[in-house]
């Protein structure tokens, strides 16, 4: 299973008036984590698209359990449990790292889209080659 870790600080315009981080930056949140695990492996996604391929979110889903503060560190955990296909399936955690808490969960899905059709395609050799080696 690929597994990566990033950490980031909450930025104060990421707060809302009640100085949580606002609810819809934990999508912004779980893409650096997306983007951090991909470009780990040696595909950012700059590649995936010059190799022909998008990736489009089709699925989100996320769940609080804990407000996260203005200047808190956290720690993105993104996961990749299986090999994809015409679409892969990232989990996220996040944690506030001084306070040991889960502030959330989620997923995202993204499709692979052939660039020059924009029709669904299986994901491509050099995806799953860069991932392939966290599976066996």
């Amino acid at each position: 299973m690929q597994k990566h870790f990033t950490e980031l600080r909450v930025r104060y315009a990421d707060t809302d008036q009640m100085r949580f981080a606002y609810n819809g930056k934990y999508f912004e949140y779980f893409e650096v984590g997306r983007t951090e695990m991909m470009r780990e492996v040696g595909l950012p996604y700059e590649v995936i698209e010059k190799s022909g391929f998008f990736m489009p979110v089709i699925e989100t889903k996320i769940h609080f359990f804990s407000p996260a503060f203005y200047d808190e560190l956290l720690v993105i955990e993104t996961r990749v449990e299986k090999l994809p296909t015409v679409k892969v399936h990232i989990d996220h955690i996040i944690k506030a790292k001084e306070r040991d808490v889960v502030i959330c969960e989620g997923y995202v899905e993204l499709a692979f889209l052939d660039a020059k059709t924009n029709r669904p395609t299986r994901a491509p050799k050099l995806f799953i080659d860069a991932v392939k080696k966290y599976y066996e």
